[in-house]
């Protein structure tokens, strides 16, 4: 594969990747949340959406898959505690955050169907199950 033909698609995947990011915002600020950021570059990992609802701090990682099955195994165990405490490490640093509690969500897009958010996807896997 040429090199042309592979940037393309790159630009082309982050570009999908960045609306699919916007449209899941969209989405969650329908569902009464307040986005924080996008994007947001960590040292431990890149969360796609951070998001506030009440006193939950949402980390959302936003996937477009085929199936709702598959955005939730593409997110591997390590980088789910990747996420979890670059979450973590967000609300300790900011006071207005101090009493949040961090969850893991995930927006799964799939083409031809609805999008589907859930909450605290992963909640069962924190004490080392996969």
């Amino acid at each position: 594969m040429s090199s042309g033909v592979r940037s393309a698609r790159g630009t082309a995947a982050r570009l999908a990747g960045r609306r699919a990011e916007a449209f899941a915002a969209a989405l969650l600020m329908l569902k009464g949340y307040r986005i924080l950021g996008f994007r947001l570059k960590t040292r431990q990992a890149e969360i796609d959406v951070l998001a506030l609802r009440g006193k939950v701090l949402a980390v959302v990682e936003v996937k477009r898959r085929t199936s709702l099955l598959a955005a939730l195994e593409t997110v591997t165990w390590d980088q789910r505690e990747r996420l979890r405490r670059a979450g973590a490490a967000i609300a300790a640093g900011r006071p207005q955050l101090a009493d949040a509690s961090v969850r893991l969500d995930l927006i799964a897009l799939a083409p031809g169907k609805l999008p589907r958010h859930i909450p605290d996807a992963w909640k069962g896997d924190r004490l080392g199950a996969s």
